[in-house]
C-alpha cells in the first residue's frame, strides 16, 4: 500500500495503527565472542561556551551554553577579569539576561531539553555576588528566550515549548508569582523578543523553528498592561521574514529586528506613541540582533559583523575594527564610545567606535570556567578525530593526544574526513566548511546554499560520483534539501524538497552512485517516513517508498543491497534496494528511546542512540549491544563515525571514545 491507501485503510485508528508493522518483536543476536576495545580519548570539547551577554555598570554578565551546570559569570571591564560567578540548578543554556532599573538584580532565563519541573527563571542579587542566584519561578513555556524588565521592576518573559504557541509571562517581584498573560498568536511557534515600558509590553514571535505548515511569520504585538489586551502592530515589511528577533526601547522609539530567510533581515524603528509610524532601515545578512543605542545612533550585529545606523538619514554603516572576526555575537552594549561585544568564540571584545581598534580578552584566560560541552558531529581519519560544538571544532591528535580548538561559526552538525581534509555541515545557514590541517589556518567556507535551507543534519560520501551529500532541514519554511558538493570541482548544488514540501531530509546514505534520503516532519501534521532514492548528480528521483511511520526516519545506512533505517523512537526497518521491498522490521525502543545515528564499518552496520552503541547482524538483522550505557553528552542527537581502518568514534558521557569492534557472528 502507498501512504494514501494506508491512511484511508487506517480510518479512525490513524497513523499510529498504520505504524504497527514496524513495531514487531525485537530480535537479538546470539553472543559469539566479539572482541571489543574501547579507548578513552579524553573530554571531547572543553571551552567556556556562551549564549548571552549584558553590561550592567562596568561588568558584563555572560550566560553559559550547553554545559553543566548552567552558570552566569561576571567579566569586569576595567580589570578584564572574571570577578563573579553563580551556578544555576537546571537547564543547559542561559539565553536571556535582563537587569532591573536599579542595577541590583540580574534576571536569567534558562533553556532546557525536557520539562525538568525546575525553575527556569532566576534572580541574582549583584550587591552580594558571592551568594548564588535564586530560582524564583517557572513559566509554562519550557524555554525562556528573552527577558525584559519594566521601569517599575516587573519582569516579562517569552520563549516556547515544542507543539504549543508561545505566551507572554510576567513575574511580579512583590508577590513572587509567575503569571501567564495570554497567547497573542496561536500560529506562532517561538517567541524570542520582548520589551517593556510603564504602560506597554511588546511581544515578538514567529516561526524560526517548526516553520511551514501554516505557522505564523514575524509578528509584533503590543500588550496593554492596564487592559490586558494585545494589539497587532507588525510593520508589513517585517512579515516577509519568519520571526521577530529582537526588541528594544530607546527613548520614544521601539527598535524591532527580524531573522531573515529568503530575504535579508529587517530593522524597523517605530514611534512608541504611534507604532504605525515607522522607519525601515536597509540591512544585509540573515539576522539583525543585539540592538543598542547611543544618542541618534543605533548599533547592532548581523551575521556579517557590526553596524551602526542613523534613522533620521536611513544610513547604515559597517563598523570596521583591527581585531579578529567577532563570530556569532551574543551580547552588545554601548558605554562611553566603546562597544562591549560578547562573542560565541569565547571572548569579550572592546571596540573603540571612533578609532576602529579592538581589545580582545579570552574568557578562559580571564578566569571563566573551561569545562566539557555537549557535542554534535564527529569524524576521524588515521591522524585526527574531530568533534563539533558551538562555534568550535575540537581536533584530537590521535598520535600525541593534543586537543586543539578550531574556531568555526555556528555549529558543526555532522562531518566527514576525505583524504585528510575535514568537511562539515554548519548550522545556521553556514553551508559546508572545509579544514585542511597545516599552515593554512582554520576552517573556511567551501560552499553556500539557500539561506532558508539552514540546518544540515547528516553527511555521507558518495564514492562513485565523488560527491559529499548532506541532508538538510528548513527550520523556517518547512521541507528540506539535499546538498551535494564536489571537492574536486569545488562546486555545490542544492536540490530543494526532494522528499516533499512537508518532509525534511533527516538522513542520507549512498551506495553504487545512488543517494537514499530519509524523510521526517517536525510538525504535528503531514506525511513522514518516506524513503526516496535519488540520482545525486542531477537530482532525479528513481523511486520512493512511503513507510507507515508514526515518527519519521532518524538514520540510514547501506550494506550491500540492503538499506537499514531507524525511526525517531527505535523503529527499525530494512529495504531491499533491488526489489524495492520492505524485508524486515523490529522494535528497538529499548536501545533507541529517541534519535539515533548509523554507520557502515567493516561490512557491519552500527547504530548509536543516547544510551547505547549497537550493531546489526549482517544476515539476520538481529541487534546486539556493543557498548551499554554509553550515554553520550549530545546536544542535537547522537553521532557515530568510522575512520579508514573501521574503528568507531562516538561519545561516552562528555568524553570522546574510539571503539575497535571485531565481532564474530554465529549462525
Amino acid at each position: 500500500m502507498d501512504r494514501r491507501r494506508l491512511l484511508s485503510a487506517g480510518g479512525a485508528l490513524g497513523l499510529a495503527a498504520a505504524a504497527a508493522p514496524l513495531l514487531g518483536p525485537t530480535a537479538h543476536a546470539a553472543p559469539a565472542g566479539p572482541r571489543t576495545t574501547v579507548t578513552d580519548l579524553g573530554p571531547a570539547i572543553e571551552q567556556f561556551a556562551l549564549m548571552s551577554g549584558l553590561l550592567v555598570g562596568d561588568t558584563v554578565y555572560i550566560g553559559s551554553r550547553n554545559q553543566q551546570p548552567t552558570r552566569v559569570i561576571g567579566f569586569h571591564l576595567p580589570t578584564r577579569k572574571v570577578v563573579s560567578r553563580t551556578d544555576l540548578g537546571s537547564g543547559h543554556s542561559v539565553q536571556a539576561l535582563a537587569a532591573d532599573p536599579t542595577g541590583r538584580y540580574l534576571y536569567a532565563g534558562i533553556l532546557t531539553k525536557a520539562d525538568e519541573g525546575k525553575p527556569n527563571l532566576f534572580r541574582w542579587d549583584l550587591s552580594t555576588p558571592g551568594r548564588p542566584a535564586a530560582g524564583i519561578g517557572r513559566t509554562g513555556d519550557r524555554d525562556i528566550r528573552e527577558l525584559a524588565v519594566a521601569p517599575d521592576g516587573t519582569v516579562y518573559a517569552v520563549g516556547g515549548v515544542p507543539g504549543d504557541a508561545p505566551a507572554l509571562w510576567m513575574y511580579d517581584p512583590g508577590t513572587g508569582e509567575v503569571t501567564g498573560l495570554g497567547v497573542p498568536d496561536p500560529k506562532a511557534t517561538l517567541a524570542r523578543a520582548v520589551a517593556a515600558t510603564d504602560t506597554t509590553v511588546y511581544f515578538g514571535a514567529g516561526s524560526v523553528l517548526a516553520g511551514g505548515d501554516g505557522a505564523s511569520r514575524a509578528c509584533l504585538y503590543a500588550y496593554d498592561r492596564a487592559s490586558g489586551a494585545f494589539t497587532d502592530i507588525t510593520p508589513k515589511e517585517l512579515t516577509r521574514d519568519p520571526s521577530l528577533r529582537e526588541l528594544a526601547v530607546h527613548g520614544d522609539r521601539l527598535l524591532a529586528s527580524t531573522s531573515g530567510s529568503t530575504e535579508h533581515a529587517k530593522l524597523a524603528v517605530l514611534d512608541l506613541a504611534d507604532p504605525s509610524a515607522y522607519t525601515l532601515m536597509p540591512t544585509e545578512g540573515g539576522v539583525v540582533k543585539n540592538l543598542t543605542a547611543a544618542g541618534d545612533r543605533i548599533f547592532f550585529a548581523t551575521d556579517a559583523g557590526l553596524y551602526s545606523c542613523t534613522p533620521a538619514t536611513r544610513t547604515v554603516t559597517p563598523l570596521a575594527h583591527d581585531g579578529p572576526d567577532l563570530g556569532e555575537i551574543w551580547g552588545l552594549d554601548h558605554a562611553g564610545g566603546t562597544l562591549a561585544v560578547v562573542s560565541g568564540y569565547g571572548f569579550v571584545g572592546e571596540v573603540d567606535i571612533a578609532a576602529g581598534t579592538a581589545v580582545i580578552t579570552e574568557l578562559g584566560s580571564a578566569g571563566a570556567p573551561v569545562t566539557p560541552q555537549t557535542t554534535m558531529g564527529i569524524a576521524a581519519d588515521h591522524r585526527y578525530a574531530y568533534v563539533g560544538g558551538n562555534n568550535v571544532i575540537a581536533r584530537h591528535d590521535l598520535r600525541t593526544g593534543e586537543v586543539r580548538n578550531l574556531r568555526a561559526p555556528g555549529e558543526a552538525k555532522d562531518a566527514e574526513v576525505l583524504n585528510g581534509v575535514l568537511y562539515t555541515g554548519q548550522y545556521n545557514s553556514q553551508g559546508i566548511w572545509r579544514y585542511a590541517p597545516g599552515p593554512g589556518g582554520g576552517p573556511r567556507r567551501a560552499a553556500g546554499f539557500p539561506g532558508e535551507q539552514n540546518r544540515p543534519l547528516d553527511i555521507c560520501w558518495d564514492d562513485v560520483n565523488r560527491l559529499l551529500l548532506v541532508a538538510v532541514q528548513s527550520d523556517t519554511e518547512g521541507g528540506g534539501a539535499l546538498w551535494t558538493y564536489s571537492p574536486g570541482k569545488a562546486e555545490g548544488t542544492a536540490y530543494v524538497n526532494p522528499v516533499d514540501a512537508d518532509q525534511t531530509v533527516r538522513a542520507v546514505a549512498a551506495r553504487d552512485g545512488v543517494a537514499y534520503l530519509g524523510g521526517d516532519n517536525p510538525s504535528a501534521r503531514g506525511p513522514r517516513g518516506t524513503v526516496v532514492a535519488v540520482d545525486p548528480v542531477g537530482g532525479r528521483e528513481r523511486w520512493r517508498i512511503d513507510l507507515p511511520l508514526a515518527l519519521g526516519v532518524a538514520a540510514l545506512a547501506v550494506r550491500g543491497r540492503h538499506l537499514y533505517g531507524l525511526t525517531r523512537r527505535g523503529g527499525f526497518f530494512v529495504i531491499d534496494t533491488r526489489s524495492r521491498r520492505l524485508v524486515h522490521t523490529a522494535d528497538h525502543r529499548a536501545l533507541c528511546p529517541g534519535f539515533a545515528a548509523m554507520v557502515t564499518s567493516r561490512n557491519v552496520v552500527y547504530g548509536v542512540s543516547d544510551t547505547t552503541l549497537f550493531r546489526f547482524h549482517p544476515e539476520t538483522f538481529a541487534v546486539s549491544t556493543v557498548v551499554a550505557a554509553i550515554d553520550g553528552a549530545w546536544y542535537s542527537g547522537p553521532h557515530v563515525n568510522a575512520d579508514r581502518d573501521g574503528r568507531l568514534y562516538t561519545m561516552r558521557g562528555h568524553r570522546l571514545v574510539r571503539v575497535d569492534d571485531r565481532p564474530v557472528f554465529g549462525a
